[in-house]
């Protein structure tokens, strides 16, 4: 075995081993290199040829300018930007946390390599999404928040090309009438001012607008409160803050178009906090403090007396079955989407206030899921309830995929059925 380390076999190792044995043409893949033994046998040993890393489908007589031709078909800029997202993808966390100027430049930087590297991003980043960006530790956050951009960027995109294709045949269908009507005039030989003609008078919706408004400004004077605890932002994240936001915009929104809307009050709403930010990027800062409603970050035990608080929470052991005009109800501005059960009992607890909770199960057939409803469908219950004073009516607006009716509606059912099993029984007899 000693004579496999002599002079010829190492020459035939470094021989196989030489890129330019890698880089020739096609030769056959074992080598045999003669080994003595001790009784002086010549025994041949296969051997596979060492390669330097280049392919050995490369042909030798390949010419130098089809090589640089492969090489100057590179996209040296895109391997770049490919290898330095594979880099920054095995790293458990991207970038450090801040707000300064620095770390947002290299987010920013960030999300163009990545678009460059062929990921779902969105073509254009506000500075505010770009600091929540930042802001975010891990790679999965990152990418999850990139990706909400993007198909939210989508969707805005689709839209607004949907809005000017209306708008291009809403101005070529008023160009055709145009037309006809200029071709009408020309054979009457005559020009006249066509006018509408109805005996129904148009009702504009900036009238309606100032009616509704007067009855939100009467019901800061004389309606009854019903306040909304904002003290929840702390419990939840910024994408529930969002959509906490939205159900109180359609809040606002219902109870102005109510008969007799109520006074509503924002209690427990910090200035520089989460809501207060949201609430004035949705409706502007000009239209926020238009807004016929009551904003302050007072807690309501500080505005209205103790005995006329009653808090509604799911978790409360007290049933609402009448309904008092007399009292303020509080409702907390709480979506969560974890279903933090007890939270807002907790709160009335501490603060030492009355609750109550809505008789869902008294006239509901409950199916599935949680007995907590979003805000606005507790603003249509209580806009019902307040108006008409029955809970049949008030408790339609419960979405139906959670009940299956009502009990006398189920009853009704059932009657029905065995009325009709029993008939087709004595028929039979």
């Amino acid at each position: 075995m000693l004579r496999f380390f002599t002079t010829w076999g190492f020459y035939g190792l470094y021989k196989c081993s030489h890129p330019v044995a890698s880089c020739g043409t096609k030769c056959p893949a074992f080598s045999f290199l003669p080994v003595s033994s001790v009784s002086h046998h010549r025994v041949s040993v296969p051997t596979r040829r060492f390669s330097a890393g280049t392919p050995v489908y490369k042909d030798a007589l390949q010419s130098n300018s089809d090589k640089t031709d492969e090489v100057e078909k590179i996209d040296l800029e895109k391997w770049k930007s490919v290898m330095r997202s594979n880099v920054a993808d095995d790293d458990e966390y991207l970038g450090e946390s801040g707000g300064d100027g620095s770390s947002l430049e290299t987010t920013r930087e960030l999300v163009a390599m990545w678009r460059q590297a062929g990921r779902l991003v969105p073509q254009e980043m506000t500075d505010e999404q770009v600091k929540i960006l930042a802001e975010l530790t891990t790679k999965s956050s990152k990418k999850k928040y990139l990706k909400y951009l993007a198909i939210k960027e989508g969707h805005k995109r689709a839209r607004k090309e949907k809005q000017q294709q209306r708008k291009a045949e809403r101005e070529a269908a008023m160009e055709e009438k145009r037309g006809q009507v200029s071709d009408a005039e020309d054979g009457d030989g005559q020009t006249q001012k066509q006018v509408k003609n109805s005996f129904l008078l148009q009702f504009w919706s900036r009238s309606l607008d100032k009616l509704l408004a007067w009855r939100s400004a009467q019901s800061m004077v004389f309606g009854q409160p019903l306040v909304f605890d904002m003290s929840y932002d702390s419990h939840m994240s910024r994408h529930e803050i969002e959509n906490t936001v939205s159900q109180l915009m359609e809040v606002e929104a219902w109870n102005r178009r109510a008969v007799e809307p109520y006074h509503l009050h924002f209690c427990n709403l910090q200035p520089d906090g989460a809501y207060k930010k949201e609430l004035v990027k949705r409706y502007g800062a000009e239209t926020w403090d238009r807004l016929l409603i009551t904003s302050t970050d007072r807690q309501h035990v500080n505005l209205f007396p103790r005995e006329q608080l009653v808090y509604l929470t799911a978790d409360s052991p007290n049933i609402l079955r009448n309904f008092d005009h007399s009292k303020v109800y509080i409702i907390g501005a709480l979506v969560d989407r974890s279903i933090k059960s007890g939270l807002s009992l907790a709160n009335a607890k501490r603060l030492k206030l009355a609750t109550a909770r809505l008789p869902l199960n008294e006239f509901l057939h409950w199916e599935v899921g949680a007995k907590n409803l979003t805000l606005d469908q507790m603003m249509r219950i209580m806009i019902t309830i307040k108006e008409t004073g029955k809970w049949e009516e008030a408790l339609k607006f419960v979405p139906r995929r959670k009940h299956d009716g009502f009990y006398q509606q189920e009853t009704q059912k059932n009657i029905t059925k065995n009325g009709v099993r029993g008939t087709n029984v004595k028929e039979w007899w």
